[in-house]
């Protein structure tokens, strides 16, 4: 029978009975009605048994009616506790203060951090946090709940659209999302969008100004595309231009390509070192000698020991050494001229823009010479062409 809290509180104990009229003593004390449990006949005229305190007490004058003997095996229970804890005062006052300590403690904030920030500063959100009552060595019972702390604290910070206090133990972290302004547009002066370069143009749009050319028509580097006077001589006005202007233009960029491959191959064997890391030295714990290799790649590997969000400056650096070995393969002189094409195409494109795409290629000139192949190439793309030019107004004529 398992001891219930309630008789652990009023406290009990484990006895032992002897005595030929064992049975008798048992049947008065239920004639009582004495509680007792975890009856066990350990051996003849002979049993163990619980009672409680108030029951022990009660328990002398049956055993001069019955002529058995009792015996005290074990106490349990709040009295005894609190017995032992008076003979020894100054380890429960110890006791009591360390629990004291350890509640107020807990009741503290200890540390207040910040996530989710980038434009408003960290010093800014701790400033209002603290008007808010959040700050280090506060009693977590005087602040308000968090909602209305959040509430408080997007008040205080017009530039965050969402504030958020999530209290962790003895830690407040404040979570902000900071609010998307639009960035002002910068005033600008009237203008023309010309050409950037010699090209046939293949798509124009004036989003604002008046168009100059048509599609298909060819122009030169400084020709308008989209003019910023509207207007006749009589009434004009100037507009900032804008819009979006395509044309096709030609490249004839030269290119080289090695009829010979280097290739890095891993071969497979590996050896490990390891580092006892403190601060920004390292010493070597493991994988001393010669290296068996000449080339190789390392892979490191950190583990930093931490504490909460403490980062402790000792670790552990396991660095795996893995051989490489190069290995040169020959190239057809097809296929290195394809490379070649391609090369070609990826570097025009990447100065053209993004909006760049090649509609036509020709390989003009091709030869084999010094273990290379040499080639000119035609490239035709389309991208875009249009570039600002700033209206200048001119002297007036009477």
């Amino acid at each position: 029978m398992k001891t219930s809290i309630v008789q652990r509180i009023r406290g009990f104990v484990v006895v032992e009975v002897r005595g030929r009229q064992l049975e008798r003593l048992l049947n008065r004390m239920t004639e009582r009605r004495m509680s007792m449990w975890d009856i066990r006949i350990t051996a003849e005229h002979q049993a163990s048994l619980c009672l409680p305190l108030p029951d022990f007490f009660r328990l002398r004058p049956l055993l001069k009616e019955t002529g058995c003997r009792v015996r005290v095996r074990r106490r349990q229970g709040l009295p005894f506790l609190l017995d032992k804890l008076e003979r020894r005062k100054f380890f429960a006052f110890g006791l009591l203060g360390f629990i004291i300590g350890v509640y107020l403690l807990s009741s503290m904030v200890w540390k207040v951090s910040v996530e989710g920030n980038e434009r408003i500063q960290t010093d800014q959100i701790l400033t209002a946090a603290k008007a808010q009552g959040i700050r280090p060595m506060q009693w977590k019972f005087k602040l308000k709940e968090p909602v209305e702390l959040s509430r408080g604290l997007q008040g205080q910070l017009p530039g965050a659209s969402w504030v958020g206090v999530e209290i962790q133990g003895t830690h407040i972290i404040i979570k902000v999302v900071e609010a998307t302004i639009p960035e002002p547009k910068a005033l600008m002066n009237p203008r023309h969008l010309v050409a950037s370069k010699n090209a046939m143009v293949t798509q124009i749009f004036a989003e604002k100004g008046r168009p100059a050319v048509k599609v298909n028509t060819y122009v030169r580097k400084g020709d308008i595309l989209i003019s910023g006077l509207l207007g006749d001589e009589t009434n004009r006005q100037t507009v900032v231009a804008s819009g979006k202007v395509k044309g096709l233009v030609w490249y004839k960029p030269t290119v080289e390509v090695p009829l010979t491959q280097r290739y890095k191959v891993y071969t497979g064997e590996t050896k490990t070192r390891s580092y006892l890391v403190l601060g920004n030295r390292g010493i070597q714990v493991y994988g001393y000698g010669k290296l068996p290799f000449e080339a190789y790649e390392t892979i490191p590997d950190r583990q930093t020991l931490s504490w909460r969000n403490f980062i402790l400056p000792v670790g552990w650096l396991k660095e795996k050494l893995m051989e490489v070995r190069y290995v040169e393969q020959p190239v057809d002189p097809k296929e290195a001229a394809a490379i070649g094409l391609e090369q070609a195409k990826g570097q025009i494109l990447a100065e053209a823009g993004p909006e760049a795409r090649v509609v036509g290629e020709k390989i003009l000139h091709e030869k084999a010479e010094n273990g290379k192949v040499y080639m000119e190439v035609h490239l035709e793309v389309e991208e875009l062409i249009a570039a600002e030019q700033p209206i200048v107004a001119g002297p007036i004529v009477p």
